[in-house]
């Protein structure tokens, strides 16, 4: 497929490559190995995670003042209290537990051209919250107390080309946000290096395409959050080629448009930045840490943490055997939501260029308070029974809205290290032509080229929005 040359004196540039990457899955055996593989791997190792009490829980603790949970060493995380007030919405104070881990995490994928394509060297790795054990990972996925070796397990495999000068050239590196819902500040460096080295792959490794992982993100819990959002920091050259068969033709075009610099898009990138400054500083989010023992309507027994009405999540205790892992067997806390979360994305084709509609969302572990969200984003079992005046903006559109007019629909898996099997719906639904252009406040249509440059930083799109920029550039 042809695509726009982004030229160099060396050749073409990184977009280029990465869109012709993300082009190279029309043979679909390669899609087909790549799930035979994962299933291999999950076959050939014993995984097992057990909930357990928190008395079961080795070298982790409550502390006797605050009631936090934390492991002996000090690293890793902890569970600890929250405190959020806002003037954003209908409630202006409530208390929560939080994950607190201050680290920042290393979330990467090593390349390297193979016959002339970019190939990326993908992990099929177990991780204890997952629904089905094993998913689709980036090469590395470390916390820096996993790098450090604190858990005196076995070194993360392939590190040393994101560490060492010299093993690799960087063509992404990016600081983001993770849950800002369930964690404290938490942030991840998203990077993607290049080697022209002989890498050969371990058999929990692989080499993939773009496009290889773009097919198989389109399956239920596959391709893991950590590869979803380096996925969507990478910087792709808009295709020129034919779009795909089949009905969508002039939404592929659209889509297609808006990749382009400034084609077509309803506001300048400079008025969409003074924009969500002004709604930032416009809106109080003010937090304070509290003892997990001082956590209001919230209850601790021998086996949970959870809220008082049955909401939103409880903190659990696993036991972990693993195979694959650096540890082969460990405990730990667990973070484990009340129902399925639902992150959709409204399209819409403007002037012929697809926009997207997002939503700047405050949430109380931000590092920033506001971050660029999915135009929904919730878990509607939490509203049921409540006031139509308390339900997200949109959510009775999205889930009442025809079946035609969904572009993308899978569910995904959130992180499978803190998480017990979180699952979200992730949908892109490309609204009717009377669907309204005004914004209501807080939301904003821009383009995919806006979006991707805005992921050239940090703290603008929160991870749900991340992952569903990535479900989108499958759609080319």
């Amino acid at each position: 497929m042809a695509v726009d040359r982004i030229l160099t004196p060396d050749g073409p540039g990184p977009s280029a490559r990465f869109t012709e990457s993300g082009s190279a899955a029309e043979d679909r055996a390669s899609v087909k190995a790549a799930l035979a593989w994962l299933t291999a791997r999950r076959d050939a190792h014993t995984f097992e995670v057990v909930q357990v009490p928190f008395a079961e829980l080795q070298e982790w603790s409550f502390q006797a003042d605050t009631g936090n949970l934390g492991h002996h060493s000090g690293r890793f995380f902890t569970v600890e209290g929250h405190r959020v007030h806002t003037d954003y919405g209908k409630v202006p104070r409530w208390d929560q537990p939080i994950i607190n881990q201050p680290e920042i995490g290393m979330l990467g994928f090593l390349v390297k051209e193979i016959d002339g394509v970019l190939h990326c060297l993908m992990q099929a790795k177990m991780e204890p919250g997952n629904i089905n054990v094993v998913q689709l990972s980036p090469t590395v996925q470390a916390t820096r107390s996993n790098q450090k070796r604190v858990h005196r397990g076995s070194s993360v495999r392939y590190l040393e080309y994101f560490t060492d000068p010299g093993r690799a050239d960087v063509l992404v590196d990016v600081l983001q946000s993770e849950q800002g819902s369930w964690f404290l500040g938490k942030r991840n460096r998203n990077i993607v290096v290049e080697t022209a080295e002989d890498v050969q792959p371990h058999p929990d490794y692989r080499w993939m395409t773009i496009g290889d992982i773009q097919e198989l993100l389109r399956l239920d819990n596959m391709v893991n959050m950590d590869a979803r959002t380096v996925l969507s920091c990478v910087p792709f050259a808009r295709p020129t080629g034919a779009p795909p068969p089949g009905p969508h033709g002039e939404f592929h075009a659209g889509l297609r448009r808006s990749m382009a610099p400034e084609e077509g898009s309803l506001h300048p990138t400079r008025s969409v930045l003074s924009w969500f400054t002004d709604t930032t500083a416009r809106h109080e989010l003010r937090t304070e840490r509290l003892p997990l023992n001082r956590v209001e309507g919230w209850h601790r027994t021998a086996d949970t943490i959870s809220h008082a009405e049955g909401r939103h999540f409880s903190i659990i205790g696993a036991r972990v055997t693993a195979g694959s892992r650096e540890v082969l067997s460990w405990t730990q806390p667990l973070l484990a939501p009340h129902g399925v979360g639902l992150a959709a994305l409204l399209v819409r084709n403007i002037g012929g260029v697809v926009h997207v509609l997002l939503h700047a969302r405050p949430e109380g572990g931000f590092p920033h308070g506001i971050e660029l969200a999915p135009s929904v984003q919730c878990t509607p079992d939490n509203y049921r029974g409540l006031p139509d005046d308390h339900r997200p903006r949109f959510l009775d559109y999205v889930t009442g809205v025809p079946r035609e007019r969904v572009r993308f629909d899978a569910v995904q898996s959130e992180e499978g290290g803190r998480f017990h099997h979180a699952e979200c719906r992730y949908t892109v639904i490309e609204v009717e032509e009377d669907f309204p252009v005004e914004e209501p406040e807080g939301y904003q249509w821009l383009t995919l080229h806006q979006v991707t440059g805005l992921l050239r930083h940090s703290h603008y799109l929160n991870v749900q929005a991340r992952s569903l920029v990535a479900c989108l550039h499958s759609l080319w």
